[in-house]
C-alpha cells in the first residue's frame, strides 16, 4: 500500500518528494522511526506528540500527521497530513492499513464499569456455537481459538487493535468481543472499528483519578453508542435497571434493546441461587424459558443476559444461547472457585470497587440466605496505590456491610505507601467493627493464609481486587504473585 493510497481518505493530504513511499509501520514513538514509517502527533495528557516534530522529521520519517501544520519544520520533504484530530486519523490509518479487518467480523462491544470481561467471555460462547469464531479483547488477555496474546490495557492502542483484528481473521474469526473501556474510549482508540452491538452493563464509581467527575465518566462511556463510524447499523443493549440508562442518548437510527428485572426486551427473574450456579427464567419477544447458569449471582444473570441479547443480534436462536450459557466453563478471575476438600468456598473474583465488591459480597449473602446457611463470609481485600483515593474508605465500608470478618491487605500499592492505603480504607469502617472483625496484614500473602487458617467448614472465603492478575506492582517493579495459586497452597497447609 502506498502513501497515495493510505491517505486518500483524507483530502487534506500534502504528498511529499516522495509520493510512492511504501508504509511498512505506523509509529508514535520519536525513537523508533524508520525510512517508510508515519509519526502521528497526538496531543497526550502529559505530552504533546507536535514538541517532537522536529526531531522526528530528522529521522527521515515518511510522513507526518499533525493537527497543527505549523509546527512541522520547513525543511521536510516528506507528507504532510493536517487533521481536526490526531487521535481519530491513527485509528483510521491503521484501519486503512490492515484493511478494514473489522468490517468483516460481527463485533460487540461491552463498556460499563463492573462486567466485561465475564459479558465478553458468555458472547464468545454464545457465538461460537453458532458458528462464529470469536475472538476476544479485553482485561485478561486477548485470544481466539486457544491462540493468546497478553496485553497490559483493557482495550488496546488503535494500531494494535487494528493489527489484533487483522490476525483474527487471518485466522478465521467471523466475530469479535471486545471490552470498551471509558479511556479508550475518550482517547478514541476504538473509533474506527464499525460496532455491530454495543452493551451498557451499568455505572458505577471508578476511574475518576482520570475523569474527575461521574458526568465526564457517562460522557466516555456514551460514546459508545453514538459512533461516528456508521458502516453497519447498530444494537444498543442496554441495562435497564442502571439509573445512568435513562440519561443514555442514542444516535439517530440506533437499534435500542433493553434487558433488566424491570419490564424490557430481555426481563428475567431468578428462581434459585446456589454455590452450583443460578436458575432463572427469562422473557423475550423469541418466548420465554428457564435458564440454569453455572455462573454465580445477580450479577452474572445481567452479564448473562446481556450476552444472550447481543447473540440473538447476531442471528442466533434463543435456544442456541441458552446452551451455551448453560455449559459455560467460568473466567479467570471472576468469581473462580479454588477446589478443596474440607468445604470451604474460596473464591477469586476481579472486585476493586465499592460497587462491584458489594455486588460479589451481596451474591454470596443472597446464595447463603437462600440456603439457610450459618456459614460465615471472609473477605479478603485492599485498594491500589496511585488511583482514585476517595474509594478506599466506601470499599473498606462495602467490605464490613457484607462479611462477618473482613482482611484488609495490600493491592498493587505502586508508589505509596501500603499502611498509607490501609489507614484510608480503615476510615470507612465503623470503629465497633474494628475491635472485633477487622484484621490487617500487609503482606496478601500472608493475609491469604490467615483467612483461610481462619475459614470452617461451609464458610465462604472471597480474595477480592486482583482476579486474574498474577502479579503485584510494588514501586515500578512486578512481582510475581498470583491469588488462585496462593488460595490453592494456602488450602493444602490447614
Amino acid at each position: 500500500m502506498t502513501l497515495t493510497e493510505l491517505f486518500s481518505i483524507y483530502s487534506q493530504f500534502k504528498m511529499g518528494d516522495n509520493p510512492e513511499a511504501e508504509i511498512t509501520a505506523i509509529s508514535c514513538d520519536s525513537k523508533t522511526a524508520r525510512l517508510t514509517d508515519i509519526f502521528v502527533a497526538i496531543r497526550g495528557h502529559s505530552q504533546d506528540g507536535h514538541r517532537f516534530l522536529t526531531e522526528v522529521c530528522t529521522r527521515g520519517v515518511a510522513a507526518v500527521v499533525v493537527e497543527d501544520e505549523g509546527l512541522v519544520p520547513q525543511s521536510f520533504k516528506g507528507g504532510v497530513l493536517k487533521v481536526p484530530s490526531t487521535r481519530l486519523a491513527v485509528g483510521d490509518l491503521a484501519a486503512r492499513f490492515y484493511g478494514d479487518p473489522a468490517r468483516s467480523l460481527f463485533c460487540v462491544g461491552v463498556t460499563g464499569t463492573n462486567g466485561k470481561t465475564s459479558t465478553t467471555y458468555l458472547i464468545e460462547a454464545i457465538l461460537n456455537e453458532l458458528g462464529l469464531p470469536t475472538g476476544v479483547i479485553g482485561t485478561v488477555d486477548h485470544h481466539l481459538n486457544g491462540r493468546y496474546w497478553q496485553t497490559s490495557l483493557t482495550s488496546p492502542d488503535p494500531v494494535t487493535l487494528q493489527e489484533r483484528l487483522n490476525e483474527f481473521c487471518a485466522l478465521g474469526a467471523k466475530a469479535v468481543a471486545m471490552e470498551v473501556s471509558s479511556q479508550a474510549l475518550d482517547q478514541d482508540r476504538t473509533s474506527s472499528v464499525p460496532f455491530d452491538a454495543a452493551i451498557f452493563t451499568n455505572l458505577t464509581r471508578d476511574h475518576l483519578d482520570y475523569h474527575k467527575t461521574m458526568d465526564e465518566y457517562f460522557r466516555a462511556k456514551e460514546k459508545l453508542f453514538r459512533p461516528r463510524n456508521r458502516v453497519k447499523p447498530l444494537t444498543a443493549i442496554l441495562n435497564i435497571d442502571d439509573e445512568w440508562t435513562k440519561k443514555l442518548a442514542l444516535s439517530q437510527g440506533v437499534r435500542r434493546w433493553t434487558f433488566g428485572q424491570s419490564a424490557s426486551d430481555f426481563q428475567f427473574e431468578i428462581s434459585k441461587m446456589s454455590f452450583a450456579g443460578t436458575r432463572f427464567r427469562l422473557k423475550t419477544r423469541q418466548g420465554g424459558l428457564e435458564v440454569m447458569s453455572p455462573l454465580l449471582g445477580l450479577h452474572n444473570v445481567y452479564n448473562a443476559v446481556a450476552a444472550i441479547a447481543a447473540g440473538i443480534a447476531a442471528g442466533a436462536s434463543i435456544e442456541t444461547c441458552v446452551h451455551a450459557i448453560e455449559h459455560f466453563t467460568g473466567v479467570p478471575g471472576r468469581m473462580q472457585a479454588v477446589p478443596n476438600e474440607m468445604g470451604i468456598h474460596v473464591l477469586i473474583d476481579y472486585a476493586h470497587t465499592d460497587d462491584a465488591l458489594s455486588t460479589a459480597l451481596n451474591a454470596l449473602r443472597s446464595i447463603r440466605d437462600r440456603s439457610q446457611s450459618n456459614s460465615r463470609i471472609l473477605t479478603v481485600f485492599g485498594c491500589g496505590g496511585d488511583r482514585d483515593k476517595g474509594k478506599r474508605p466506601l470499599m473498606g465500608q462495602a467490605a464490613v456491610a457484607g462479611s462477618d470478618v473482613v482482611f484488609v491487605t495490600s493491592d498493587n500499592p505502586r508508589s505509596e505507601n501500603p499502611i498509607t492505603i490501609i489507614s484510608e480504607i480503615l476510615k470507612g469502617i465503623p470503629n465497633h467493627r474494628m475491635n472485633m472483625s477487622v484484621i490487617v496484614e500487609v503482606d496478601r500473602r500472608e493475609c491469604i493464609a490467615k483467612a483461610i487458617r481462619e475459614a470452617k467448614t461451609g464458610d465462604v472465603v472471597l480474595i477480592a481486587g486482583k482476579g486474574h492478575e498474577k502479579y503485584q506492582i510494588i514501586g515500578q517493579r512486578k512481582y510475581d504473585m498470583d491469588d488462585f495459586e496462593i488460595a490453592k497452597s494456602s488450602l493444602k497447609e490447614v
